[in-house]
């Protein structure tokens, strides 16, 4: 390992390792525009600039790999008159705009320009001008102060895998610019804003409106897909501004979809603020007293077989284990969370998790794609593998309709029966499966939510036990939800009880008068036509498909406005964290329900959010740590049977809406118009 001395302090570093990652190595900060650590290296900006004893002339760090012997000054006059001079040239055609600037307060060049900086210009010329570029709906562009780093250029390449990123002319006549200023179509698009260290790009949902150090800035949990990102929500007053990734090495890195960074203007719209009754077939708005009175009045005298709930895709752990509870005691044994009837097995927590983990894809060397369009259901998530497809050694191979991914993979077949040949040794996939060091196989939904997926599920099985896709130290067996909630809510067992109805089932039975009160936690994601025979409470957040059916509306908090614990499609419990208020009379889930309870006269022994986690961890121990991925036990699940030789309906059609708060952002309507406009049916007069 070569030795290098950084002023003057002695370390060893692997070789290949830079100058600038051996400083970060020894606590020792130089000052980068252009490099970062997940992109390629560039060299672009110069200002990493530093002095190396021998050398006839400063030393890119970033780009010069460390020597051994090799001596090296960051803090030098040299390297001080260095970085100066590079600092005066970049500051040449920058504008002087920082109090318009919607990057001022959190700019790299603004803090490098305070140290590095001179109080007045020496060049005397007219600075250059660009024009903007048009980058669609996410992301707004000042080109003039384009520092020329590639950041935006390298990401789009390496990290997102859509090349529509790119640079024309040299030098001073450098644009950065789509090819044919088209918009920038990816799933990842709004990184880029994290990644400019000037203004060239900003968010253009975000554009002129608040300024960095007027925000309250609160760490949390993204529910919009089944990831768990880590993300930051900034909060003016009530409103939530803006919300950006959080670094987590084992979830997201440091990279947000667009949905999950820019749906957040839809909490300002569509919002259930009061409790609402329907009194002569309309709601009307009521107290909260009136809105548990027409429930219990409802209720009392009911049987439990007769009562039944169903839990959405964006719950909190606590309020659905508050509502399970409230549905024992009442008897009901009709409960469920899988509103589009998936095919999981709650008693075998290893057949509904991502066993490897989102981080152990990089481990793998062979990906057996099932029913999913990773790209779409989880953006970030298909970041990784294309990282783990970039270091070579690597096939992936995918069962399902063609799909636009961003990396190269072998078509296996449009039909769910080529993966009982696979199984059975008679695809040559088989062979790649069987050859490899590390497989993984993920299954999607589109393959969980057939007539044939408990016979999906056990070739799934088989397919893994005879490949090597299970074994000491490695589980490849990958279940890919869409849902934020459905991990966490299957760990707590809100599914059917013995004898009890699921989701296909309760609402069978609510069009046929079998089910009499049908309470839904935050359920849209239902089929609700027919509903009009049952007596429907729907507490949630929005006025979505839920409450268009409901009798009586009880109003919670979003995501942002309570506190509450999460688990991933990995099986990872992470806590979000109230970032502000619910509006109006709207209320915490799990204390709406405690207090429904009282009104029953069934109430729940909990008062507050540490019983109710007291209580999470005695349901399940998984609930005892924060942030840890527990090992699941593999046992037998699935039941083995023919499997149909039909395509897969995948469930997500529209990136941008998927859920309440998407369907009401405005953003996301945009990003609809401009991206799957064309392949979706448009509503209203046209055929």
């Amino acid at each position: 390992m070569p030795k290098i001395t950084i002023d003057g302090m002695e370390i060893d570093v692997a070789p290949g390792t830079t100058i600038l990652q051996a400083a970060e190595i020894a606590g020792i900060e130089i000052p980068r525009f252009c490099y970062h650590d997940r992109l390629s290296i560039a060299g672009n900006c110069r200002m990493c600039l530093v002095d190396v004893e021998k050398s006839p002339k400063p030393v890119a760090s970033c780009a010069m790999p460390a020597g051994e012997g090799m001596v090296v000054h960051t803090k030098s006059d040299k390297a001080f008159k260095s970085r100066a001079g590079v600092m005066e040239f970049l500051l040449i055609n920058h504008p002087l705009d920082c109090p318009i600037c919607d990057q001022g307060g959190e700019c790299d060049l603004q803090d490098q320009a305070m140290a590095y900086g001179f109080d007045r210009g020496r060049f005397e010329e007219n600075k250059r001008a660009v024009k903007d570029k048009y980058m669609g709906p996410v992301v707004s562009t000042i080109m003039t102060r384009c520092i020329h780093c590639t950041r935006c250029v390298r990401f789009a390449t390496e990290i997102a895998g859509v090349p529509e990123l790119g640079a024309t002319g040299r030098g001073e006549d450098m644009e950065i610019t789509t090819y044919l200023e088209k918009a920038l179509d990816s799933e990842l698009s709004g990184c880029v804003v994290d990644l400019c260290p000037v203004g060239a790009l900003t968010s253009k949902p975000y554009e002129f409106k608040a300024r960095s150090w007027e925000l309250r800035k609160t760490e949390s949990i993204d529910v919009l897909d089944a990831v768990g990102s880590n993300i930051r929500v900034d909060v003016r007053g009530r409103e939530v501004m803006r919300i950006l990734p959080r670094i987590n090495e084992d979830v997201n890195e440091e990279w947000l979809g667009d949905k999950s960074r820019l749906a957040c203007d839809g909490l300002k719209y569509q919002r259930l603020d009061q409790p609402y009754v329907r009194r002569d077939g309309k709601l009307v708005s009521a107290s909260w007293q009136d809105a548990f009175d027409a429930i219990a009045s409802k209720a009392r005298g009911l049987p439990g077989n007769k009562i039944a709930s169903i839990a959405g895709d964006m719950m909190d752990c606590e309020s659905m284990i508050a509502l399970k509870d409230l549905m024992t005691m009442l008897g009901s044994a009709n409960l469920d969370c899988r509103q589009d009837g998936a095919a999981l097995d709650p008693s075998v927590r290893a057949s509904y998790l991502f066993n490897s983990t989102i981080a152990g894809i990089e481990k793998a060397d062979v990906i057996l794609i099932i029913g999913s369009n990773p790209r779409k259901e989880a953006p970030v998530l298909n970041a990784r593998i294309r990282k783990r497809y970039l270091q070579g050694g690597f096939q992936a191979g995918v069962i399902g309709e063609e799909l636009d991914l961003t990396y190269e993979y072998n078509h296996l077949g449009d039909t769910a029966d080529v993966l009982a040949k696979i199984a059975d040794g008679s695809h040559p996939f088989a062979a790649v499966l069987k050859n490899a060091e590390a497989p993984m196989l993920i299954l999607g939904m589109a393959a969980l939510t057939r007539s044939d997926s408990e016979a999906i599920l056990a070739a799934a099985r088989a397919l893994s036990n005879s490949y090597g896709l299970v074994k000491d130290g490695w589980n490849g067996f990958n279940v890919l939800h869409t849902a934020g909630a459905r991990v966490g809510a299957l760990d707590i067992g809100f599914v059917p009880g013995p004898g009890g109805k699921g989701t296909r089932d309760i609402l069978d039975g609510a069009r046929k008068g079998e089910i009499e009160l049908l309470y839904l936690l935050g359920a849209d994601e239902i089929d609700t036509r027919g509903l009009d025979k049952v007596f429907v409470v729907y507490q949630g957040h929005h006025g979505d498909h839920g409450a268009h059916c409901a009798d009586v509306i009880l109003p919670g908090a979003a995501f942002t406005e309570k506190d509450g614990t999460y688990v991933n499609t990995e099986g990872r419990p992470q806590k979000a964290y109230r970032a502000s208020f619910p509006p109006g009379d709207a209320r915490e889930d799990w204390a709406i329900i405690r207090a429904l309870s009282e009104i029953l006269d069934k109430k729940l022994p909990y008062d507050n959010l540490s019983q109710m986690r007291k209580r999470l961890s005695d349901v399940n121990s998984v609930f005892s740590t924060v942030d840890i991925v527990e090992p699941a036990e593999w046992t037998s699940f699935g039941d083995v049977g023919s499997i149909n030789s039909t395509g897969f309906d995948y469930p997500i059609k529209n990136y941008y809406m998927t859920d309440s708060i998407s369907r009401a952002s405005q953003t996301m309507a945009r990003c609809t118009e401009m991206f799957v406009s064309d392949e979706i049916k448009k509503t209203g007069t046209d055929d």
